[in-house]
């Protein structure tokens, strides 16, 4: 089974994928697009899901810290739905908070400057969220 993991943003789109094992993510692209203008993704998330064969999509769900959900959180369950009716894959929603952080520090720590953070953190965030998903799955069958 193969997946792929999605972050989502207002002008980008952070894109894992998992090996075919469903072990390891990695990072597979990441999209850019007018803002807020999602109908821009779903020709190339339907392109990708048929050439890698993904059985399932993992979307990164931006919950508050005190677990509310916000406007972000609203337009990431519309996206989902649309998603699922346009590319016919089940999508699950994976909580997503601090994995931006987690990227920058993680990019931080490896020297990379801020022009260059800025283009690699959505990818890294993707994976971080599908691979937090991997593991929770890949345990629970143990």
């Amino acid at each position: 089974m193969r997946y792929l993991g999605l972050d989502l943003g207002s002008k980008t789109l952070g894109i894992s994928i998992s090996d075919r094992t469903g072990l390891i993510a990695s990072v597979y692209k990441t999209l850019f697009f007018a803002e807020d203008n999602y109908d821009e993704l779903y020709d190339e998330i339907r392109c990708i899901v048929s050439k890698e064969d993904i059985s399932k999509i993992v979307l990164g769900f931006p919950k508050n810290m005190d677990n509310s959900l916000g406007k972000r959180a609203d337009i990431t369950l519309a996206f989902k739905e649309r998603l699922e009716s346009v590319i016919g894959v089940s999508v699950i929603l994976e909580d997503e908070r601090l994995t931006s952080v987690i990227s920058n520090n993680i990019l931080i720590s490896a020297d990379m400057s801020r022009k260059k953070r800025k283009k690699k953190v959505d990818g890294l965030s993707a994976v971080i969220i599908l691979q937090g998903f991997l593991d929770r799955e890949n345990k629970e069958r143990k």
